[in-house]
């Protein structure tokens, strides 16, 4: 069994019986591959601390966390210098949350802990896709002769999906040879109403997994990240994509990653942060009515 430790604070409205829970949060602190700045592996307490700015009510979905059953298990004790054994380790949590019939809510850590909670939402959900909300590609062979990484997470959810099921939303970075094999693999689409209508139209009746990188937010919203990349979505455009595309899907899983707390001394991500862990926790709550469809 996975082990977890708790910080001191909950998340906010997180504390129902896990074992009653609809949406359970863990924290997955692992900052293991970064290619820039380090620092991931602090956001899920700090995250967690900050949440009591805000409150549970969205008035972006017209829904209150106090009318869900969210539990938050605190975050997992990683092996620090095995990357293997980490990435075990939390696949092996996300997957016992699946069996239960729950939706994990994960608090990163860099962006390679998605490539375990994607393949253990795949062992319920076998025509899972993946909706990836970032700056950059991720889909690097390998970076500088390692195959795992935080810049080949996407390429190994490809190989392990299958071509036609990565969709990819507000990429601006990355090689020329990574775009190609993006069209060639996957869908790559913009925040124009026509494609985010159609990435809703494909997938409604199909499992996906969403997995969110504070990075696709431009640098003015969320400074506090490990690589920043300028031009990316406002917070305004994003918490408008939860609630009018990412709410209309069968949300089987969820992650938020590379927020690195160091480098905003505003806190304005980690606070950001927690309203889109709110939002993309609230986005679930008719995931089980439209799971039975």
């Amino acid at each position: 069994m996975a082990e977890f430790y708790f910080p001191q604070s909950r998340f906010l409205g997180a504390d129902s019986d896990p074992a009653q829970a609809e949406v359970v949060i863990f924290g997955a602190p692992m900052d293991a591959t970064v290619t820039f700045r380090p620092g991931a592996r602090l956001a899920p307490p700090r995250i967690r601390e900050l949440s009591v700015a805000i409150e549970t009510y969205s008035p972006y979905q017209d829904l209150d966390l106090e009318q869900m059953a969210v539990a938050d298990l605190g975050d997992l004790v990683l092996p620090l210098t095995d990357i293997e054994a980490a990435l075990g380790v939390i696949g092996q949590a996300a997957e016992q949350i699946h069996l239960t019939g729950q939706i994990p809510g994960v608090l990163g850590g860099e962006h390679l802990v998605s490539l375990p909670l994607i393949e253990a939402a795949l062992k319920t959900y076998p025509d899972l896709c993946v909706l990836h909300l970032d700056a950059h590609t991720d889909l690097r062979e390998n970076w500088e002769g390692e195959s795992f990484s935080h810049a080949t997470v996407m390429r190994r959810v490809v190989e392990m999906l299958g071509p036609g099921r990565l969709w990819q939303l507000g990429v601006r970075s990355g090689t020329a040879s990574e775009f190609a094999y993006a069209r060639e693999v996957g869908h790559l689409i913009s925040t124009q109403a026509g494609e985010l209508a159609l990435l809703v139209e494909q997938l409604k009746n199909k499992p996906v997994y969403i997995s969110l990188d504070i990075d696709v937010l431009d640098p003015a919203f969320a400074p506090g990240t490990g690589t920043p990349e300028a031009g990316g979505l406002s917070s305004r455009e994003l918490l408008e994509i939860i609630s009018q595309v990412v709410s209309k899907l069968k949300i089987c899983g969820f992650d938020l990653v590379e927020v690195s707390p160091p480098y905003d001394p505003s806190e304005r991500t980690c606070i950001l942060a927690a309203t889109l862990l709110r939002e993309l926790a609230l986005a679930t709550s008719n995931t089980e009515r439209r799971m039975r469809k």
